[in-house]
């Protein structure tokens, strides 16, 4: 028997299987999401714009995949920013000073929020103008 030298291949915080894995997931994501609320200008902004359009997608005389294909495209939005804010978190924590690749990474994020703010605006002008 070899033994192996490095780092685990788990995280010891990460509980192995079952129902109290999934529990844990579920918490750590609320928490995620309470987090990009209270910290995040622009998550907050984008969750009241999606508050605004999921219900006029469901309402909008669009077809089933229609409205599907609008509150996919404001929930990638919220996708995108939660991952920008992770990014920028995560440089941040990293050193706050000022280096070529932490504003690489987090231009690269917001480029990312940007593209799913186009994406948002050509699919609701294809559905309902279209």
């Amino acid at each position: 028997m070899t033994s192996r030298s490095g780092p685990p291949d788990t995280s010891p915080q990460k509980s192995k299987a079952g129902f109290a894995r999934l529990a844990n997931a579920f918490r750590y994501s609320c928490a995620g999401l309470v987090a990009a609320f209270r910290h995040e200008a622009a998550f907050r902004q984008e969750c009241a714009l999606a508050a605004v359009l999921i219900p006029g997608a469901l309402l909008s005389g669009a077809s089933g995949v229609g409205k599907a294909l609008l509150v996919g495209s404001v929930m990638l939005v919220l996708l995108m920013e939660l991952i920008n804010s992770a990014i920028e978190a995560e440089v941040d924590r990293v050193s706050l000073e000022r280096h070529p690749l932490a504003k690489r990474a987090k231009d690269i994020g917001s480029a990312a929020v940007l593209v799913a703010l186009i994406n948002l605006v050509a699919i609701w002008a294809l559905v309902l103008l279209g």
